[in-house]
């Protein structure tokens, strides 16, 4: 493993290893704290693809291991004994790239026939199956949720997800580098930040290329502001799933105001197009600072009047005290990354672990519950967007001046660069390989939802039914994130 500094380009040597080494090579990195950050293959050269791993030891100091296969017949020992999310991405680059992993789950991910889906069948007395999705009412994305059930009580739930796939590898491929970026901007739209700017980090890396001090700091500005957005939306969702109407229409209603301002201000809702690579596509006038900085005061005084009704209302906390546990030995196991995690004891953030300008110079504690529940994850919520108004704060009121983007070179110095950056949601990672004249030869993005998606599953195991979409809604996980 070779660990990256706080202001280190985000660079990867792919070390080759042979196939037979893989297990050992992640047994070891997982005894020794560690997690799997990525898996997937490359296969911009069909006839001889790779698979690649990336590892992060107990540190954040990442590893990147690369096994070449002669042919798409060859299969690679699966990992999913090691590490469990990675039964899901071994599925996933099976049904993309058609290299599948020895000893792996054979069902299809992306893929969906018309005969019926092998969930796991539950038998005994009394037991049936409720089908959920994966059409759902609302705006809600694809997603099918198969219960077993006892009466009210949940004994199994499986998810089958991989509706959403929309074919972004491919779009990519052979576009230049800033041509890829909208693209990226838009696998979820509620993390658009998230992924533009770990894209842009990994463009920059094979570019070459430092972006201006004012650049990052809008761009770590924005990334705050996508946070609190998001927490507020998931405060309010929670509030009304647990029959808290009131609270819920006020969270939205501070959330629709933070979008109407970003809408004024940026000239997007969401920040799609913003954080191209070499810098920003916005800037902020004094005046506009000043307006932002006044509108967060009167939104850290709201929050907090809530916080207390949330508090205080013996109901809500009933619903939410117990319900959907992760404990923190399961939540390792399972290699549970972001906000859940953290609700489930660990202290795991890259914005403190391994952080990058300008967070390499901001104040910042990891915030961290160890309830493992629903109750645990509304309380991170609360207790992040607080570190996210103090940080918003902190960044007006030292924005640097200069140019707010730096033009981009017409050759690259590095075959690949990566991005690793925590969004609201957890560790977004993103590779990016090109050839000597900028043209994108594969892109894998990954998003934490591969790792939190069977926490769900285990936390609803044991509840009732109409604890589900309280559950679901407390992780808030992508759908269309894990279909490239």
């Amino acid at each position: 493993m070779s660990p990256l500094g706080p202001s280190a380009p985000a660079t990867l040597t792919a070390e080759p290893v042979r196939a037979e080494e893989l297990p050992a090579r992640a047994a070891a990195v997982r005894n020794a704290g560690g997690r799997l950050v990525s898996l997937w293959i490359e296969d911009d050269e069909p006839a001889q693809p790779r698979l690649c791993v990336v590892l992060a030891d107990a540190a954040s100091a990442l590893g990147f291991l690369e096994i070449a296969l002669p042919d798409p017949s060859v299969r690679y020992p699966s990992l999913a004994g090691i590490f469990p999310a990675s039964g899901r991405l071994e599925r996933s680059a099976r049904d993309l790239c058609g290299v599948a992993a020895e000893g792996g789950d054979p069902r299809p991910w992306l893929l969906h026939p018309a005969e019926p889906y092998p969930f796991v069948t539950v038998g005994g007395e009394g037991v049936h199956e409720i089908p959920v999705g994966p059409v759902h009412a609302g705006v809600i994305e694809s997603g099918h949720f198969h219960l077993s059930v006892v009466g009210e009580h949940v004994l199994r739930l499986e998810e089958r997800l991989g509706y959403k796939h929309r074919g972004i590898t491919g779009l990519v491929r052979g576009r230049d580098l800033a041509s890829g970026a909208p693209l990226i901007a838009r696998l979820a739209g509620d993390t658009t930040v998230g992924y533009a700017w770990a894209y842009a980090q990994a463009a920059e890396t094979a570019l070459g290329l430092e972006p201006p001090p004012r650049a990052r700091a809008l761009r770590a500005l924005a990334l705050e502001l996508e946070r609190i957005a998001n927490h507020l939306g998931d405060l309010g969702a929670l509030g009304t799933d647990a029959g808290f109407a009131f609270g819920g229409s006020q969270f939205m209603i501070l959330k629709e105001e933070l979008l109407r301002l970003k809408r004024e201000l940026f000239g997007r809702r969401y920040l799609f197009d913003l954080l191209p690579p070499g810098g920003v596509a916005f800037d902020l006038t004094p005046e506009a600072a000043h307006r932002l900085g006044r509108t967060l005061e009167t939104l850290a005084r709201t929050v907090g009047e809530l916080r207390d009704l949330y508090d205080d209302h013996a109901g809500l906390r009933d619903r939410f005290r117990g319900t959907g546990c992760v404990p923190r030995e399961l939540a390792l196991h399972l290699g549970l990354t972001g906000l859940a995690a953290r609700a489930s004891g660990v202290a795991e953030d890259l914005r403190v672990s391994r952080p990058w300008e300008p967070y390499d110079a901001l104040p910042l504690e990891t915030a961290v519950r160890h309830g493992g529940d629903v109750l645990a994850r509304v309380e991170i919520r609360f207790a992040e967007i607080d570190t996210s108004l103090a940080l918003l704060r902190t960044l007006l009121d030292s924005l640097p001046p200069g140019p707010i983007a730096s033009p981009l070179p017409d050759t690259p110095v590095r075959e690949r660069g990566i991005g690793w950056i925590e969004a609201w949601r957890g560790p977004v990672f993103v590779s990016v390989r090109i050839d000597r004249r900028g043209a994108i030869r594969h892109v894998h993005c990954h998003d934490p939802s591969w790792e939190n998606w069977p926490a769900v599953e285990y936390a609803t195991v044991g509840e009732v039914v109409a604890d589900f979409p309280l559950i679901n809604k407390s992780f808030n996980l992508a759908y269309s994130a894990v279909d490239l």
